[in-house]
């Protein structure tokens, strides 16, 4: 994709998050670009506030599969504390 993608409203793109997000389908990207700096930051708050690497891996595969599908924000989510 040409186009830079965009950070959440308090939280920067972790470079592991943009790295997948940059190899993800363009339907991905686009939906990335597409919602709100909030939703930005829920996802980017969400992949980071994993305590573990396993789950961070696993937490960024999700942001795209389920950005791929249409979900708009994490499901089942407290949400970003930073808000």
């Amino acid at each position: 994709m040409s186009t830079r993608l965009a950070p959440g409203t308090v939280h920067a793109l972790p470079k592991d998050l943009r790295d997948a997000l940059s190899r993800a389908p363009q339907k991905v990207q686009h939906a990335w670009q597409d919602i709100t700096p909030l939703a930005r930051n829920e996802w980017i708050c969400w992949v980071t506030s994993a305590k573990q690497d396993v789950t961070r891996e696993r937490r960024i595969q999700q942001t795209s599969d389920k950005l791929k599908k249409g979900m708009r924000r994490p499901c089942c989510w407290a949400g970003c504390p930073h808000r």
